[in-house]
């Protein structure tokens, strides 16, 4: 299901009162060490406190961030993921997921603990060449969530890669 019936059914509450515009908002929560949905990487537009545990961020269209989701109960962990998405403009079709309102397009989705801390790795490491995370080229979260699905390793995003998607977005541009 996507599109305005999906953002009706799927995810959390989003606060009261929120105005229509043209952002992504993602619904954080941090209770430590039960609930912890937190944005690892992206340039916040917005953001709304709604309580000490609870706060709404936006985002632009066309923007790209991590979504991170973690909780536990009496007995362990019960969800771990991890989503990469890009924020849509007014009118392109999208894909829901809880908390994210309207939606987006899922450049990579990872559950499970260990995989999410590789997908973090990942991230540390185009980080570690100076290169913002949300500037890597989305073609990329793909290539990262495809080889992980098959069981190897994704390949190094390098500067060399970087420089063709600036100069390729410069064009297309």
């Amino acid at each position: 299901m996507t599109g305005i019936a999906a953002s009706r059914v799927c995810g959390g509450p989003m606060a009261p009162g929120r105005h229509q515009d043209d952002m992504t908002h993602v619904e954080l929560t941090w209770q430590e060490k039960k609930i912890e949905y937190w944005v690892r990487f992206g340039r916040e537009a917005h953001e709304q406190i709604i309580d000490r545990r609870r706060r709404v961020v936006g985002f632009r269209p066309n923007t790209i961030f991590a979504f991170v989701r973690w909780a536990a109960n009496d007995y362990g962990t019960i969800i771990s993921r991890i989503d990469i998405v890009r924020t849509i403009t007014q009118g392109e079709p999208y894909q829901t997921l809880p908390f994210v309102r309207p939606g987006g397009e899922i450049l990579l989705k990872v559950e499970s603990w260990p995989k999410v801390e590789n997908v973090l790795r990942h991230i540390d490491a185009v980080e570690a060449l100076g290169i913002d995370a949300c500037d890597v080229a989305p073609d990329h979260w793909h290539h990262v969530a495809h080889r992980m699905q098959a069981g190897y390793a994704p390949r190094p995003y390098t500067a060399e890669r970087h420089l063709a998607w600036l100069k390729r977005r410069r064009i297309e541009g």
